[in-house]
């Protein structure tokens, strides 16, 4: 074989070496027609029925969240409101409005960004980390797959400077138990942040369900109110 053959088939080997490994990449951009996204739609692991309630504790640490009968339109697209109230010793630290769409085509859930109020002894001090997408060169996201598989990575939110979360899908079929009860087929994610560097949240989704577990927070009551 003559040199230049060998120098072909050495490049030919690693390109194909190389299309065979995963995708490496986060996935920041998403091809859907916005004439699908909106609030009809049904995800297993993430419900946008108005009046669903997950509510988790850990310690003396309570985390609640409350799916509204409100919309807000954001980017052109019409977005659910979820209410989260995180609580510590019984006082309000954090209250969020965040918004999701869904595909009623895929049931993709999108992020779409949120409002946030930071209190200090009973008072709004802040709103770090607040977002929309279609303002400041944001653009929303990826919350929940329809159909998650493991390996799959994406951005939950891609608001620069502003944040960055994104999580890779682990595995979806583990088992958590909570004190709201026993749930198996379970979607384990971790979340990390492009500009928060060490960050590393575990979370766990149960079909029929929703989030079960975030990190040391368990589920301890769930439904309809």
């Amino acid at each position: 074989m003559s040199y230049k053959l060998l120098c072909i088939g050495l490049l030919l080997a690693s390109a194909g070496a190389l299309a065979a490994q995963p995708a490496k990449d986060w996935q920041s951009v998403f091809a859907v027609d916005k004439e699908t996204l909106g609030v009809k739609g049904a995800n297993p692991y993430f419900n946008l029925t108005p009046g669903y309630t997950l509510a988790y504790r850990h310690g003396k640490d309570r985390d609640t969240l409350t799916v509204l009968n409100e919309t807000k339109r954001i980017d052109g697209v019409e977005t659910r409101v979820v209410e989260d109230r995180e609580l510590r010793n019984g006082q309000t630290v954090e209250l969020t409005r965040d918004y999701f769409a869904i595909d009623s085509v895929t049931n993709d859930v999108y992020y779409f960004g949120e409002d946030v109020d930071v209190y200090k002894n009973g008072k709004v001090v802040r709103h770090e980390g607040a977002w929309l997408s279609g303002v400041n060169g944001a653009k929303f996201g990826m919350m929940m797959p329809g159909a998650p598989k493991p390996g799959q990575r994406f951005y939950q939110e891609h608001a620069p400077g502003v944040a960055m979360d994104r999580f890779e899908i682990l595995s979806v079929s583990e088992k958590v138990i909570t004190p709201a009860g026993t749930f198996e087929k379970c979607v384990h994610v971790v979340e990390s942040s492009a500009i928060e560097k060490g960050l590393r949240d575990h979370k766990w989704y149960a079909p029929g369900v929703g989030q079960v577990k975030d990190a040391e927070m368990v589920l301890v009551r769930y439904g309809a109110k």
